[in-house]
């Protein structure tokens, strides 16, 4: 599988800590820098609609928004696209995904595409943080002389608008964004994906839940062991099976929180300058988040870069692959 082009989006309006300090619900700056390590989110939602209801009808934040989630995906699309030098009408098949759609029908992913005007099966793949991995994994898995040229994969998420504004253990973590990639199995791109992983572990569905009709929820002591614990297995696994001497091995891992990526560091033994994050400014914006930090640094990566890249959702699943860059065409 071959990534001819990535692209990433955030919405304008910028929750930061003194936002939250102004909510008065318990949390400071110094609070929130020491547990999450987060100083800002962004979010498709009027600020002062954030202020003055706090969310409390998470239904009514899909109408109070700036832009819908569909418009976020087709906008890291478009970036993705263009990077590819392709348009919407190469596309032949396009996957959406994610935590919390717009519609529970249609799929998020006709949504999107109508956004684009995409003329190609459209369909989810939907794993909560893990969406995008998940999309990989199973596009993996497929015939490749069955899947069109151009396959467009999208996982756009609208998370602050499932944020209960009351509750200051989610409202310090969530962001919006969107993540695209254009993918190909029969063109060479820039990089290509290959050690593919995806796992579930069904018995934990109760751990992290945002319901049709509600806010988010987890249990976040029990989550945060689960995440460290499987990205570094996962990135051990895909260290001791691809690291070479003569490439340099990055980790990037799913952006819940820099506190928790700071352990997987310490217990993995990973270097400074071979961790990459944006979970500082933007927070955790799900599945588009991994991918949006390669997306930030898409021109830096050079030929001798490999990326491991590590997620962690709902469900409970976890999953990697490992981005290999090469020469250009």
């Amino acid at each position: 599988m071959n990534i001819l082009g990535i692209g990433h989006f955030h919405p304008e309006n910028e929750i930061t800590n003194q936002f939250l300090e102004e909510l008065d619900i318990g949390t400071n700056d110094e609070w929130i820098l020491e547990r999450t390590g987060i100083r800002s989110r962004r979010t498709a939602l009027p600020l002062d609609y954030i202020h003055e209801t706090k969310n409390q009808d998470s239904r009514a934040a899909i109408e109070a928004a700036e832009m819908s989630n569909a418009a976020m995906g087709a906008r890291a699309a478009e970036m993705a696209l263009g990077r590819a030098g392709l348009t919407a009408s190469d596309v032949g098949l396009l996957v959406g995904g994610g935590c919390a759609p717009d519609t529970v029908s249609p799929a998020e992913a006709c949504n999107i595409g109508a956004e684009l005007g995409v003329e190609a099966v459209s369909l989810d793949v939907s794993s909560a943080c893990s969406s995008f991995i998940a999309g990989v994994y199973m596009l993996s898995l497929m015939d490749p002389s069955k899947l069109p040229e151009v396959v467009l994969l999208v996982t756009a998420e609208p998370m602050t608008r499932t944020v209960d504004y009351t509750d200051r253990s989610s409202a310090v973590l969530w962001g919006d964004g969107a993540l695209a990639a254009v993918l190909s199995t029969r063109h060479r791109g820039r990089a290509a994906l290959i050690g593919q992983t995806l796992k579930s572990d069904p018995a934990g569905h109760d751990k992290v839940v945002v319901p049709r009709l509600g806010h988010f929820y987890q249990e976040g002591r029990t989550v945060q062991t689960f995440a460290i614990r499987k990205t570094s297995d996962l990135y051990q696994k895909t260290r001791d099976e691809f690291e070479t001497q003569d490439r340099d091995l990055h980790f990037i891992g799913h952006q819940a929180n820099l506190r928790m990526l700071e352990s997987v560091c310490r217990r993995c033994e990973i270097t400074e300058d071979r961790h990459h994050f944006n979970c500082e400014f933007f927070g955790n914006t799900a599945g588009a988040s991994s991918g949006g930090v390669i997306s930030q640094s898409w021109d830096k990566w050079t030929s001798k870069d490999d990326l491991s890249v590590v997620g962690v959702g709902s469900g409970l699943t976890w999953g990697s692959y490992l981005m290999r860059f090469h020469e250009d065409n």
